[in-house]
Parts: C-alpha cells; sequence; structure tokens
C-alpha cells in the first residue's frame, strides 16, 4: 500500500515536471510569432526626379538617406536635366520633382501637373574658364563676359541637355542676341560633372553652379572661376508633387511627405551647412517661403 502511494506520487511528480516543459514549450513557440508581429511593414517607394546638380554635389547622399528613415520609404532618384525632370512630371512618372528653373517649373504648374510648389534652396552660377583665361573675361558682368568668348571665339562648353544650367547659359546667349554656333561652341549633351571635366580637357569655359564647382574643382585643376557675384546668376531651387489628380498612378503621399520634409526646419538646417566643413561654405543656402 506505501509502495503504491510512492508509486503515485512519483508518477504525479513527472505529469507535473512535463507539463512546465510543455508551457515552456509554448511560450518559446509563441515568442517568434509576437516578434513577427512586431516588425516594421515593408518600405514603401516613391520616385524623385531632380536635376544633375542635387546628386554631384553630393546633397542627395546626405538628404535622402534622412528623408528614407524617417518615413520609412525607399526613393528611386532620377538625376536628369531639369527639363527631363519636368517632363517626367508632365506624364505621371515621377512623385516629386526637385528642379532649377523657374520659368519652365511655373509652366507645369500652371498646367496642373505639379502641386505644392514650393521654394527650398538657392546657391548661384558662376563662369569657369581656363586659368590662362584667353578671353580675358572677368568681373560680375556675365553678358559681356559671353559677347566676349563669342567675339573671340573662346571655347565654350555647353550642357546642351536642357537642364537648368543649360536653359540659363542660353538665357544669356539670347540676352546678348548671340547664336552661339560653330567649332568654338561644343555641347555635351552631359550633366554637369561630366560637362566640367570636357571643359577641363579642352580648357574652355563653362556656365557651371557654384555647388556642383565646388565638390569638383579639386579634379579641375586647368580651370578656375572668372566671373561671378552678378545679380543675372541667382540659381532657385523648388520642390514640387506631381498632380495626382491628373495623373493617378503617382504616390501622391510620399510625394506629399517629401515636399513637407524638404521646407522642414530641420532639413533646412542640413541644407544649411552642407559642404561648410569641407568647402568653407555652403554649397547651398536655405531659402523657403
Amino acid at each position: 500500500m506505501r509502495k503504491n502511494r510512492l508509486l503515485i506520487t512519483l508518477f504525479a511528480f513527472m505529469l507535473l515536471i512535463l507539463s512546465a516543459c510543455g508551457n515552456s514549450d509554448t511560450k518559446t513557440n509563441a515568442a517568434p510569432k509576437e516578434k513577427k508581429a512586431a516588425e516594421k511593414p515593408a518600405p514603401t517607394e516613391m520616385i524623385l526626379a531632380t536635376t544633375t546638380s542635387t546628386q554631384d554635389s553630393g546633397l542627395l547622399d546626405v538628404i535622402i538617406p534622412m528623408f528614407e528613415k524617417e518615413n520609412n520609404v525607399k526613393v528611386k532618384t532620377i538625376a536628369v536635366g531639369t527639363g527631363q525632370a519636368l517632363e517626367m512630371g508632365t506624364k505621371g512618372e515621377a512623385d516629386a520633382l526637385l528642379v532649377h528653373a523657374p520659368a519652365a517649373e511655373k509652366a507645369v504648374v500652371d498646367a496642373g501637373d505639379a502641386i505644392n510648389y514650393k521654394r527650398v534652396m538657392y546657391n548661384d552660377f558662376v563662369l569657369v574658364g581656363p586659368k590662362e583665361n584667353p578671353a580675358g573675361v572677368s568681373g560680375q558682368d556675365i553678358k559681356a563676359a559671353f559677347k566676349k568668348i563669342a567675339d573671340t571665339k573662346g571655347v565654350f562648353i555647353s550642357r546642351g541637355d536642357d537642364s537648368g544650367t543649360h536653359k540659363k547659359e542660353l538665357s544669356i546667349w539670347q540676352a546678348d542676341t548671340i547664336k552661339p554656333e560653330g567649332e568654338w561652341y561644343v555641347s555635351t549633351g552631359q550633366g554637369m560633372g561630366q560637362t566640367l571635366q570636357v571643359a577641363a580637357e579642352k580648357k574652355g569655359y563653362v556656365l557651371t553652379d557654384r555647388a556642383t564647382w565646388l565638390a569638383q574643382e579639386k579634379n579641375l585643376d586647368t580651370l578656375k572661376i572668372v566671373v561671378e557675384g552678378g545679380q543675372d546668376l541667382m540659381n532657385i531651387y523648388h520642390v514640387m508633387q506631381v498632380n495626382p489628380e491628373k495623373h493617378n498612378m503617382v504616390n501622391s503621399k510620399d510625394g506629399e511627405k517629401f515636399v513637407k520634409f524638404m521646407v522642414d526646419k530641420k532639413t533646412q538646417e542640413v541644407i544649411e551647412n552642407f559642404g561648410k566643413k569641407e568647402y568653407g561654405q555652403s554649397l547651398f543656402i536655405s531659402y523657403t517661403e
């Protein structure tokens, strides 16, 4: 009898141990489910069409990761000339645009292809030329400099890509009533960085935004700034989202977030300080409305 009671006690004890193990296994198996439920959702995707200067200057390498992290968004950046970027907007092939050709931008906004149009930042254009400066241009008067280059047939390298910089260059030739053509005028059809490289190789003059120049200057030892500072050389950048009412396939939610992000105080401070440590000056100046 006593022996039977002992066996019953041992059996009960074993059941208790097995039960505890079972509960432990249940908890262990439940943990991954809880972890899975807490996982971050997959990021959404948006397309940013922008000018090559924001890429060549290195600014996008700083601000895009900030935006992606804050909003759980993966940004596909397409850096082209402003004209091409705006065309992508009119076709609904991008969700947000960051460009620098105000007159062309206004036409896109007025046509209803873009909304939420905000001024973001500015820098300026500079005329860069060979250190020997064979055309003898200097000072702040960009129109006078262009005329002198044309008169002396100094080699001029144009982007020729319908970018904001190319549009600016053409407006200066038009103001001088000069039609640039001939062997002295070379069109690359390339972005700003590549066009500066061609100018260095051919020892030609080229109009560039200051940010790209500062970022590339160390690799352009045959060139220097020859004209800068004139009022005609201001370079303003705007951001906008593609209008979802006209282009219903766009990611309007993230496009709107990107516009808001670009004019946010924190982002503006990053823009204001970008380049100061490396170049001794800001590559872009914040300029929100």
